[in-house]
């Protein structure tokens, strides 16, 4: 007799690089979207849901290796008679889209056009600690208009948004610098290879972690880092060096002395000109809305990595302490950021149409949240109604329709009602306020047993019955009256 082969079952396990989010994890992030939403709105931004999946092509350059499409996102091949049909990807981030949208739709948009967009994007990278191949974004961007206003109402409304979502003023800052001081800075340099300034960037972006003396090694023969490896330098000499240093160090006490270090910095560049002029403009703009440097100040280590941005860069930080995995003090850091990006929709339409956004990692901020005990870990469960008798189910369904009528969050318990103790677990196990008994004597009497679990779990945890005699955990009640006793006890609970 043959052996009986084995059934393989597939693995019950979340792919590397993603997560499950359960009941309490989902609600916050919804009110956090929610609340993003109504400070977006009010603000003039309209909602705009694109596809998660566009063509490779429309991602273009902006993918993290163009040479392979699959690099870096999710991506396949549609098949087609001839078997090279169109390569498409689940978006990498919301901007790309926007592009698309913008110029597929421009006849039909007003410009400009003030759009937000929330939702996943997914990244086909090496995962780590608190990073995930799948995360939300929640964007907003103003299409259409080349005036550096558009910029400082982004940084404007993105203070509003922290201080709406609960970061409070004093543990954020919004730091904004401006691509064309950076370009005056490579002029004044006298760079002309673009791989060299392009590792200039990079090393510009290092100054917060490796600091002036740092920088200075990496811009010249290269230095030691932290676990002894070597590390390359740009190779320039310290003359060549000095105007990025300038740049890097030119941020004074104030947002005045800030810009004229930076004048000299980028000293008879043009463009660099351009870049003060305009971070000095949006200063005036967001001084003359209230913002001032204690919310929103000109830095010039922000760089920002992505290569798109022409302009106007900024990046929302999180100021206050938190440990790290070695139990070290540091800053919680960057939770958004943005800036202007004028070529983005000429690469579809032939014409450079100006445009500027903004992009907040909701996961980082919810961490930041829960770091600050600004957020519940847990939620208040449904109401649950317990079953005494499976043959009376339509009058356990009428108990719970006059509660869901009410706007309660109610639920019959639907598993086996034979033990009444597995159903009290079941509303412990939802973090339910109340079960609602009603037996055959209540049925005849037309009452109703309420039982208060949260005050029930205090008597049983931390104090004695006789503390709370004037309270009890479990009483009876008209049935006639169940909405306005179970609304009364909410209320109270939530107090």
């Amino acid at each position: 007799m043959a052996k009986k082969q084995k059934v393989q079952r597939p693995k019950a396990q979340t792919p590397k690089g993603f997560r499950d989010y359960f009941g309490a994890e989902v609600a916050q992030r919804t009110e956090m979207l929610r609340v993003i939403a109504g400070v977006y709105h009010r603000y003039g931004f309209e909602a705009l849901e694109s596809a998660a999946v566009e063509t490779v092509e429309a991602l273009g350059k902006f993918l993290p290796d163009v040479d392979r499409p699959n690099e870096g996102v999710f991506a396949w091949q549609e098949e087609d008679d001839k078997g090279d049909g169109d390569w498409l990807a689940l978006r990498y981030d919301l901007t790309a889209p926007l592009a698309r949208v913008f110029a597929q739709h421009r006849n039909d948009l007003p410009t400009p056009y003030r759009r937000f967009a929330m939702g996943p994007v997914w990244r086909n990278e090496k995962p780590g600690p608190g990073r995930f191949r799948q995360f939300y974004q929640c964007d907003a961007d103003t299409v259409g208009s080349g005036s550096v206003a558009a910029d400082a109402e982004i940084c404007a409304m993105l203070a509003d948004t922290l201080e709406a979502v609960g970061i409070e003023r004093g543990d954020y800052v919004i730091r904004m610098n401006n691509r064309k001081i950076l370009n005056g800075v490579l002029e004044v340099m006298g760079l002309s290879d673009e791989g060299q300034k392009a590792n200039v960037l990079r090393t510009i972006d290092k100054f917060d972690k490796v600091g002036e003396s740092g920088v200075r090694e990496l811009l010249g023969k290269g230095r030691l880092d932290a676990s002894g490896a070597y590390i390359d330098g740009v190779g320039l000499s310290d003359e060549q060096a000095e105007p990025v240093i300038a740049f890097l160090t030119s941020k004074a006490d104030d947002i005045a002395g800030t810009l004229a270090n930076l004048s000299a910095a980028i000293g008879d560049s043009a463009i660099g000109a351009e870049g003060v002029a305009e971070l000095q403009t949006m200063a005036d703009l967001l001084a003359a809305g209230g913002y001032g440097a204690d919310r929103i100040a000109v830095d010039p280590s922000v760089v920002r990595g992505l290569g798109y941005y022409t302009g106007p860069v900024f990046e929302a930080e999180l100021t206050f302490e938190i440990k790290d995995e070695k139990g070290r003090p540091r800053s919680f850091g960057s939770v958004a950021g943005g800036g202007r990006y004028d070529d983005l929709v000429k690469r579809f339409t032939g014409q450079e149409v100006p445009a500027t956004g903004v992009s907040i990692g909701v996961d980082r901020l919810l961490a930041a949240l829960h770091m600050k005990g600004r957020l519940d870990a847990k939620t208040t469960g449904p109401v649950v109604v317990t079953v005494m008798d499976r043959d009376r189910m339509a009058d356990y369904q009428g108990i719970v329709s006059d509660l869901r009528n009410a706007g309660i969050r109610a639920e019959v318990y639907l598993g086996n009602p034979k033990n009444f103790g597995n159903q009290l677990k079941y509303a412990d196990q939802r973090d339910s306020p109340i079960a609602i008994i009603q037996g055959g004597d209540e049925l005849a009497a037309e009452t109703l047993q309420i039982k208060d679990l949260i005050l029930g779990a205090k008597i049983a945890e931390t104090a004695t019955h006789e503390e709370w005699k004037d309270r009890p955990s479990q009483f009876e009640i008209p049935r006639a009256d169940l909405v306005a006793r179970i609304k009364q006890l909410l209320d109270e609970q939530s107090q």
